[in-house]
């Protein structure tokens, strides 16, 4: 059934009660099994592996145990809206009133943070369980479910119907008179603006979505950094504006210029600490808003027009109706918008690029000079996967650098240690693609583990290691509390010295060719070769270890 869903790779890290699945496997090879030493890894390469192929990821997990391991990248998994099948194997239900070893309620431990979880009680039900899972997991809004499988169910013989889950088209266009009225709000804006979040891409809809902001000659802005998990837009578009910022107060600052935003696949909002106006988006705005998942619509903030449908129907839609609708003065004004948009992106980007040039030759290198040295250097195909937040801080969107819409993913939990394995799965999806892990070393130490799943399965990804031995993205937010002892640049906890971390040592003990790297250019050159290989390599490259007073995008 899995096959026929179009399951290509079981994710896990087995025990006793998985044991008759992994036994199966050996004498059928239609599924490749992929080994983890640890759960956190194994769900963030199944995570990784479902985002970027957009069908089922699949991932078998150790009873309570092993569930419990990789509940941090469930939680960003369920996050993200990944289509993900998680299993667990359970304790033979005959041995259940002795409450035996690795027992426990794995149903309610997982159904927080899925769409849907049930333990299966009886092999006749195995074949219903697996079809409503995968139908689940994979309709709109899109996300993970959780099936327990007892061991004595699992060895049970008896005759099923196999037949797949239906493969359903969720496409289904918003309503044609609230495309009608979002097209009129939109045309007669003076000034709209777009925010564009991570199911645009994920609904193939960055084409049209261009579309649209071409007609309206519309600012288009990305999630924050705590949010901005995939690219609803072209980076390198003349109009696109970059991420919204962090906190609320420039939140305010940055769309008070807007009297109508159009809001399209994005959460608005989820922030990360409190900040006096409660509110981030100005009173005076007008907002239309397009998502397929209508709990989204209007959650925090009052809508002028509510669209629920395919992102790509809708937006395909509208750009006709725009044409409709748009008066030749709006176009006219839209055209002049949309040029001084451009001018104004374009300076940005290339003041941006003169203060890299100005800050290359210091060290240990900054993090603008390290992203700088990968914008000049990384191909139109790559993909990205980023978990160093204070370090990446966008620079490669900033830069110009990404050309493709489709090949960048950051997480949208912030459980840590995801990075990592998200790459290994990136890169089984794309194999014929060039795969980049900029994952901090503190992240990188929660799921560092998967470095040997990459030497064992020869996945060559590139990891680049911004080492700054800290959590800085603390200290930053300590200091965004207003915190005392960190208003005088005081942390405990924070700083991973005493000893550090040998990354390089590490990384070859788990079978990865890793080098320390401090100079800019031997970086690029490195990177270069090990994007074009057919090996994993990592490259550890200290940066500079102070920590600004607030992250500014």
């Amino acid at each position: 059934m899995l096959v026929d869903a179009g399951v290509r790779y079981l994710f896990g890290n087995p025990g006793t009660t998985e044991l008759p699945l992994v036994d199966a496997l050996v004498a059928d090879r239609r599924i490749r099994y992929i080994l983890g030493l640890q759960e956190v890894p194994v769900v963030a390469m199944a995570d990784g592996y479902a985002q970027a192929s957009r069908s089922l990821g699949v991932v078998n997990l150790h009873a309570s145990c092993g569930l419990g391991n990789g509940m941090g990248m469930l939680y960003n998994a369920y996050r993200a809206g990944t289509p993900l099948l998680v299993t667990a194997g359970q304790q033979d239900r005959r041995l259940k009133f002795e409450e035996p070893i690795l027992w426990s309620n794995l149903v309610d431990v997982a159904r927080g943070w899925t769409k849907w979880a049930a333990e299966v009680d009886r092999v006749e039900d195995l074949p219903s369980a697996i079809r409503r899972a995968v139908q689940t997991a994979l309709a709109p809004p899109t996300g993970p479910v959780f099936l327990s499988l007892p061991l004595d169910v699992q060895t049970e013989v008896a005759e099923l119907d196999v037949t797949s889950a239906a493969r359903l088209d969720p496409r289904v266009r918003p309503p044609a008179e609230a495309l009608r009225r979002a097209a009129e709000v939109l045309a007669a804006a003076r000034n709209p603006g777009i925010l564009a979040g991570s199911r645009v891409v994920e609904a193939g809809a960055v084409e049209p979505l261009v579309a649209v902001a071409e007609r309206l000659g519309a600012a288009v802005l990305s999630e924050s950094g705590t949010t901005h998990g995939r690219l609803g837009f072209l980076p390198d578009h003349p109009l696109y504006a970059q991420a919204l910022p962090l906190w609320s107060p420039e939140v305010r600052e940055k769309l008070a210029e807007f009297d109508v935003l159009f809001v399209v696949g994005m959460d608005l909002l989820r922030q990360y600490v409190y900040h006096e106006p409660a509110r981030a988006v100005p009173e005076h705005i007008r907002l239309v808003q397009l998502d397929q998942d209508p709990w989204q619509l209007g959650k925090n903030y009052p809508l002028e027009v509510g669209l629920v449908g395919d992102p790509r129907a809708g937006l395909t839609e509208l750009a006709g109706l725009l044409d409709e609708t748009m008066t030749p003065a709006a176009k006219h004004a839209a055209r002049a918008r949309g040029e001084a948009r451009a001018l104004a992106h374009h300076a940005a980007r290339e003041a941006l690029w003169r203060r890299s040039d100005e800050e290359r030759d210091a060290r240990p290198l900054s993090p603008l000079t390290l992203m700088s040295s990968l914008a000049r250097i990384i191909p139109d195909d790559v993909a990205v996967v980023e978990e160093a937040v204070t370090t990446t801080n966008t620079y490669l969107e900033r830069l110009g650098a990404l050309k493709n819409a489709t090949g960048y993913f950051a997480h949208r939990g912030w459980a840590l240690g995801w990075g990592l394995g998200c790459a290994l799965g990136v890169k089984l999806a794309w194999p014929e693609r060039p795969v980049l892990a900029l994952i901090g070393e503190g992240a990188a130490m929660y799921g560092i583990q998967g470095l040997w799943t990459a030497a064992r399965y020869r996945l060559p990804v590139t990891f680049v290691v911004p080492n700054n031995a800290q959590y800085q993205i603390l200290k930053v937010g300590a200091r965004q509390l207003g915190l005392p002892a960190a208003s005088s640049g005081q942390f405990e906890g924070m700083d991973l010295v005493g000893p550090e971390i040998d990354l390089v040592a590490l990384a070859r003990s788990l079978g990865v060719e890793a080098h320390r790297v401090s100079d800019p250019h031997e970086l690029s050159e490195r990177v270069v070769e090990s994007l074009a290989d057919d090996v994993p390599r990592l490259f550890d490259v200290p940066i500079q270890r102070g920590a600004p007073e607030k992250l500014n995008y």
